[in-house]
């Protein structure tokens, strides 16, 4: 049981680092819509803000993104309880 529960911790911390790297790209995106003027079309900085959120939220073509953390995490808990 206590393997189980180890392993299960060793899938969260990954999961939740590979969260944490990504966060930079959501961090870039606001930052540039942060420094948007007047003439800058903050549509499209939105926009790409939304998506560069979605691919850390959802995951992109290889990564599973927050929704693999939340996935480890509850899988931690359950063995936490147990």
């Amino acid at each position: 049981m206590a393997e189980g529960l180890e392993e299960a911790r060793r899938k969260l911390d990954d999961e939740y680092g590979q969260v944490r790297r990504h966060l930079d790209k959501v961090h870039a995106a606001l930052d540039r819509v942060d420094a948007a003027g007047p003439e800058d079309d903050l549509f499209t900085l939105l926009q790409d803000l939304e998506d560069v959120v979605k691919e850390v939220r959802n995951g992109g073509i290889v990564g599973s993104g927050a929704k693999g953390h939340r996935r480890a995490l509850e899988n931690y808990r359950e063995r936490k309880d147990e």
